[in-house]
């Protein structure tokens, strides 16, 4: 039996009454009262994820680290020594399939030093790190941020909350933290004119951890296979694209909504890998992800077994530990919680059938014979794709600018006619292509965003009145980072990839997919400032198929 349990943040109704956030405010002061250089302090274990404050990442403003407004007071000195810094910090896995088990170790380090603090102040020896389920609650009512993370002091003696941050300012860029899940979104935002990305738990959905088959898009569940990556290039898998990267925008939003923001983009803490472990909800968000990991793993979904992935890259995971001493860890001492000596209240429920998604695509396409056999029960095989073909692209960069962005995306004749035949009399046997819609190369400076993205939008039809043509959303954590030049990965950018198969089926039904072009529409979540820096490097469409025809 684990010896520690982790919690949700929402027991007692997510105040001070909860004696794991009690704590764990009291741990958090402890530490960030430490300087900059003490491997035991608060802003030493946020530089572990990434930082703007070293010589080579140092920025003259905002997101430099002496630029941050309290709370917090973040310190920008004293150093550690060079040696010290590359062995620790800067080691968050993004766009990797490193992603999930170094976030494991990383909390399990936090989480070990806060135990060493709150035991020192007398507390439990048995606390663990709360969870926020944002998805959770009667009706999906917690949502909202817990409310011990917005009190400005500490009951009884009325001390400042090492919990409360300034620089957080939600999705409306009012102080409101909220995410927009499906409850999250009722009575918020009402300009037609902008919609929200839902925030949901579909990636659980999922079969394969790396990887694609007709159950799971590219690049799975956990990330596509990478050496050690510090975030860019490559796509995100599934659980860290929604709901992972979607929190992070949301919780740190931009000052005053995005109107206000100045050609740096001034977002919250949360927006930037750089900044977002500064921020004590951002431990909260990351046990709850690495609580769908559990999930996704006992729901009968298996981890990688491949060496390169259970014994780690060739630049090793190191953390600190409470003793001093350098931990290092590998994915394959983080694939189970019972490896770990802890363990969840609650996992989230199996997710329902994905056959009942298929029956309704069968049913669109006309294939209702196969249809009702899904419904009745037959589960069809898991199928690899057998082939990926470019449909199209669009010609040169788009820059995201203003209330709208298109763009258009010329199809090749004939991968669209075969696209077409799979989509004619689809069967159990002869599953229709999977059409995807990629975002490449997309840089910027402007993390606090999300972009919505259509096709075939028609100009008069405001976006929240658009669903039909909606494809999908994307969040740009972590885009800074990625388009800087002198980066780890020479500027790269972040690249997304959306399934536009239902908008495909439908066009076909319509008999309106004999077309040349596609009219790609990208649509920010709030109005950006005519200053905002995103630029799209291309817009491409393939499909997937699983006929091998």
């Amino acid at each position: 039996m684990a010896i520690y349990v982790r919690r949700n943040a929402w027991t007692n109704g997510g105040d001070f009454g909860n004696a794991d956030l009690l704590w764990y405010a009291k741990g958090v002061g402890k530490m960030m009262g430490r300087s900059l250089d003490d491997q035991t302090s608060w802003w030493f274990y946020a530089a572990i994820h990434g930082e703007y404050v070293s010589p080579k990442n140092n920025q003259t403003t905002y997101p430099g680290w002496g630029f941050i407004t309290a709370p917090p007071n973040v310190p920008s000195s004293p150093l550690p020594g060079s040696n010290i810094r590359d062995q620790y910090w800067n080691q968050c896995q993004h766009q990797s399939w490193y992603f999930l088990p170094w976030h494991r170790g990383y909390l399990l380090s936090l989480e070990a030093q806060l135990r060493t603090e709150i035991i020192s102040l007398g507390g439990p020896s048995s606390w663990a790190l709360p969870y926020w389920n944002y998805l959770g609650g009667t009706g999906g009512s917690q949502f909202t941020i817990p409310p011990a993370f917005t009190e400005k002091t500490l009951p009884n003696d009325g001390g400042a909350n090492p919990l409360f941050v300034a620089m957080r300012y939600g999705p409306e860029g009012n102080g409101n933290i909220y995410i927009p899940t499906a409850a999250g979104m009722v009575g918020h935002q009402s300009d037609p004119n902008f919609i929200m990305g839902e925030v949901t738990d579909a990636c659980l959905k999922n079969d394969i951890y790396t990887g694609s088959d007709s159950r799971t898009d590219p690049p799975g569940f956990g990330g596509p296979e990478t050496p050690f990556w510090h975030g860019g290039t490559y796509l995100s898998g599934n659980l860290e694209a929604n709901p992972h990267n979607d929190v992070h925008i949301y919780v740190g939003g931009a000052i005053g909504g995005a109107g206000a923001l100045n050609s740096g983009g001034t977002g919250g803490i949360m927006t930037d890998p750089g900044t977002a472990a500064l921020d004590p909800i951002f431990y909260l968000h990351h046990s709850n992800i690495d609580r769908m990991w559990a999930g996704w793993n006992a729901n009968g979904n298996s981890n990688p077994t491949l060496p390169d992935w259970l014994n780690g890259p060739a630049t090793q995971f190191v953390m600190p530990t409470p003793g001093g001493a350098p931990w290092v860890y590998t994915a394959d001492q983080m694939d189970s919680l019972s490896k770990v000596n802890y363990s969840y209240d609650d996992l989230p429920a199996p997710p329902a059938a994905p056959q009942a998604l298929l029956a309704q695509r069968l049913s669109v396409l006309g294939a209702m014979d196969a249809a009702e056999q899904v419904r009745s029960g037959a589960v069809p095989s898991r199928l690899e794709p057998r082939q990926t073909e470019l449909l199209g692209a669009s010609e040169g960069p788009i820059r995201i600018q203003g209330a709208r962005s298109e763009a258009s995306v010329r199809l090749d004749s004939g991968v669209r006619q075969r696209a077409v035949a799979s989509l004619t009399k689809p069967s159990l046997t002869a599953l229709p292509d999977n059409v995807y819609l990629k975002l490449e190369n997309v840089r910027g400076t402007f993390d606090a965003c999300v972009l919505n993205v259509y096709v075939n939008l028609p100009d008069n039809l405001a976006p929240r009145d658009g669903r039909k043509f909606l494809a999908g959303h994307v969040a740009l954590f972590g885009l800074r980072r990625a388009s800087m030049q002198d980066g780890q990965h020479a500027g790269g950018g972040l690249s997304f990839l959306l399934n536009i198969s239902p908008i495909v089926d439908e066009s076909y039904r319509e008999n309106a997919f004999d077309v040349g072009s596609l009219r790609v529409s990208v649509v920010p979540s709030r109005k950006l400032p005519d200053q905002a820096d995103i630029t799209v490097g291309r817009i491409s469409i393939f499909r997937q198929g699983f006929q091998g025809g």
